[in-house]
């Protein structure tokens, strides 16, 4: 499969994970099917594909038109906390990829939570829950924490509290994945370009036909 496309659509899960965070924090709720894309892609160990990972491209849209709007704006223009969340979970991704008996534990707990959630369903909350516990004794322990940003109404809330980690961890597997895929850094500062052109032409390719 194309390389660029594959590390487009990490990119895009992160970029989506970041703009559900936001939207729980501002205004206390979440788009069902766009998280439920991110949680079942936590549980997917060993995918056939980069695009299996989250069921299909169609389902990062969100993700592809924050990438494209955060990319290719101009500093300015940007979601300053979208863009420091994106930051954030690439950053911790690779502390957590040097970090083993971490990955370990983390790896035990995502095979519990997959069979809880064949039990219940994805988005239950017992599943939810259990995802943001794993968070918070895995990733939210490295430095820099994560610290979001929004209306303490919201942020109060502990199911929103706990969809907001179970995101982030999404989010940073996302990341993982765009690591494994041979994403740098270096290749957000000196490709962006080329990476909003991959979203606007996966975009272009899975836009719902009309009636």
């Amino acid at each position: 499969m194309n390389n660029l496309k594959d590390k487009t659509l990490a990119l895009a899960a992160v970029f989506q994970s970041a703009t559900l965070v936001k939207d729980i924090s501002t205004k206390g709720s979440v788009d069902q099917h766009d998280m439920q894309t991110l949680i079942s892609a936590i549980f997917e160990i060993n995918p056939s594909s980069t695009e299996a990972v989250f069921g299909h491209s169609k389902n990062l849209r969100t993700g592809l038109k924050a990438l494209s709007e955060q990319m290719g704006a101009s500093s300015d223009e940007r979601d300053m906390d979208i863009t420091r969340y994106v930051i954030a979970m690439l950053h911790l991704q690779g502390k957590l990829l040097n970090n083993n008996e971490m990955l370990d534990y983390l790896s035990k707990g995502i095979e519990r939570g997959k069979q809880q959630a064949e039990h219940f369903s994805l988005l239950h909350e017992n599943v939810i829950a259990n995802l943001a516990g794993l968070y918070s004794d895995t990733v939210s322990q490295l430095q820099p924490k994560i610290m979001v940003a929004g209306e303490s109404q919201y942020l109060s809330n502990n199911d929103n509290a706990n969809k907001i980690r179970a995101l982030l961890l999404g989010g940073v597997r996302a990341g993982v994945l765009w690591n494994q895929l041979g994403g740098s850094r270096w290749q957000i500062l000196f490709n962006r370009k080329r990476f909003v052109e991959q979203a606007e032409q996966i975009l272009a390719d899975t836009q719902p036909a009309l009636n």
